[in-house]
């Protein structure tokens, strides 16, 4: 990670980190290290978004770039959209972060940027020049990310579900593209935490709160649930039992069902060291082979187009289905999951069948020095906690590449072993890495 990108973009505390100046630069300095003609920018529904996307937009039209602003978009489509016309996109957002926070995402003909990108804007924004063109470029309004993702839909033939549905858009980026979509083919559909008012995203709603839609679906007793995060690039699901689904076991039913078509490149996915033991498992005894990466879906996709692979994503909901889409998209992942269903006439709960996933626990570890991962008694000690695990387990133990903390996760099939190793872990991390 460089000194302001980190795993996902910039992300930060909106008039604190990510200022006005700041996201200045950064326009400034794509302009100069890209030299786009154009860029899109869209927003979430967070209260700082506009400061940010206009601020950038000041910065990269001083460089004769012209700005198309489409508003309140999803990630996804602002990706798609830099995709399809070949030019840079940005998302201003801080995808599942409370509203304080902000971000900037920035796409690269549709992919997100890759390090050494990041390291020459870092190096104008640091170092200058900070010299303005004397013909700037044009802002303009446009409805046309909307109207090409609408396109995108119309060839993907979905047919309407008999599912009683719920979908929770998290206050966020897709609240209204979503109610268009789920109204076209599944107009009975129930849409949950759809009043923005620039305070409210992700708060107890969406992907990283699913006590809602769980409620929900018992509540109204549906079928499916399915659960967005503030920038809509992420997807979990809910049964009709109210049991999580998460982005590996989503995975799972994808990969299975486009090995059945023949549609499987290779009869592999790739999957995050995130990914639990058993889930992986449940992959090899359908003939399905698996990579893992680092967490961050960036990373999914750079083993995905290294090696051909078509399908590929994380637990927590980001999936990319490369076959249709070149990026993450969580509405895309519910609709094609309602496909699957609608098509094999099977529930959902018969299509996963019976997966032991292993327990699994994660620690965030705030107030320490993301340092003390490189002191040697740490490193002996995770050294000696695979040594009693052994085999199919599951350790990450990494800092936050969005927040100030370490992530400590681990998964294995006997949880009294679990819980002794991973409090090992994290005492030592905590006294060792005291501030």
């Amino acid at each position: 990670m460089g000194k302001y990108f980190g795993t996902d973009g910039i992300r930060g505390v909106a008039f604190e980190k990510l200022t006005a100046e700041l996201a200045f630069k950064v326009g400034l300095a794509i302009g100069k290290v890209v030299k786009p003609k154009q860029i899109v920018i869209g927003t979430d529904t967070r209260q700082s978004n506009n400061m940010l996307a206009y601020s950038l937009a000041t910065g990269a039209m001083s460089q004769g770039v012209d700005i198309v602003f489409a508003g309140v978009v999803s990630t996804p489509m602002v990706a798609y959209y830099s995709e399809v016309h070949q030019i840079i996109g940005v998302m201003i957002t801080a995808s599942h972060n409370p509203y304080y926070d902000n971000g900037i995402k920035v796409f690269d003909k549709g992919y997100k940027t890759v390090d050494e990108l990041e390291l020459k804007i870092e190096d104008i924004m640091d170092n200058g020049p900070f010299d303005v063109l004397p013909s700037w470029g044009k802002l303009s309004l446009t409805d046309d990310v909307e109207k090409l993702y609408l396109e995108f839909y119309e060839k993907l033939n979905l047919k309407p579900s008999k599912l009683n549905i719920v979908y929770d858009s998290a206050n966020g980026a897709n609240y209204q593209i979503a109610r268009k979509l789920f109204n076209k083919y599944h107009k009975h559909a129930l849409q949950i935490n759809n009043q923005p008012d620039g305070l409210n995203i992700n708060v107890n709603c969406g992907s990283t709160h699913m006590d809602g839609i769980t409620k929900t679906v018992l509540d109204n007793k549906a079928d499916i649930g399915f659960a967005f995060d503030g920038d809509a690039d992420r997807c979990l699901v809910v049964n009709k039992k109210g049991e999580l689904v998460d982005g590996d076991q989503m995975i799972y039913l994808f990969a299975t069902y486009l090995k059945s078509k023949g549609q499987l490149p290779k009869n592999h996915v790739v999957l995050t060291k995130m990914s639990n033991p058993g889930m992986l498992k449940k992959l090899k005894d359908n003939g399905i082979t698996y990579s893992l990466t680092d967490v961050g879906d960036k990373y999914v996709f750079k083993e995905m187009n290294d090696n051909g692979y078509g399908l590929g994503g994380e637990a927590s909901g980001h999936i990319i289905l490369n076959h249709i889409m070149h990026s993450g998209d969580g509405l895309l992942a519910a609709l094609y999951l309602l496909k699957i269903i609608e098509e094999s006439g099977k529930t959902l709960e018969e299509l996963l069948g019976e997966i032991y996933l292993y327990p699994l626990k994660m620690i965030n570890i705030k107030n320490v020095d993301k340092g003390v991962l490189k002191r040697d008694s740490v490193q002996s000690l995770l050294e000696d906690v695979k040594r009693v695990l052994k085999d199919d387990y599951l350790l990450l133990v990494r800092p936050s590449g969005t927040e100030p903390l370490i992530r400590v996760t681990m998964s294995y099939q006997d949880e009294v072993v679990l819980d002794r190793e991973i409090n090992r872990i994290v005492d030592l991390i905590k006294k060792e890495g005291a501030m």
